[in-house]
């Protein structure tokens, strides 16, 4: 049986892994009665996910990848699963300055990937 590409899985696990950190990081905005440190632990056991996938996919993908082009596709990869996110679990707008900076961050990624 065929492997996967390292991109692919380096990818694949970055995205799970922020898909993780993004409901750790926010999710509980949408309880605010719930006392701060148990959000907290709530939060650090989420957490604990997104480190058991974040850790692989740098170790599996440095060597493909740059540190820098890592970093890089991991901010991406949290922009857009952010903007998901923020639209259909906290209802909350992206407005076109967001769209614009993200758009940015996205240009300044070109130019890590891009070779001169």
């Amino acid at each position: 049986m065929p492997s996967l590409p390292v991109p692919v899985i380096t990818i694949g696990l970055l995205l799970a892994s922020n898909i993780f950190m993004t409901f750790a990081w926010y999710g509980h905005l949408k309880f605010k009665a719930a006392p701060l440190l148990v959000v907290i632990f709530v939060s650090w056991g989420i957490a604990l996910f997104e480190y058991m996938l974040m850790v692989p996919a740098n170790r599996i993908g440095h060597g493909y990848f740059s540190a820098a082009e890592l970093k890089t596709i991991q901010e991406v990869i949290t922009l857009a699963v952010f903007g998901v996110f923020s639209v259909f679990f906290l209802k909350e707008p992206l407005t076109w300055n967001h769209l614009v900076g993200f758009s940015l961050i996205a240009a300044g990624a070109f130019f890590i990937f891009h070779k001169w």
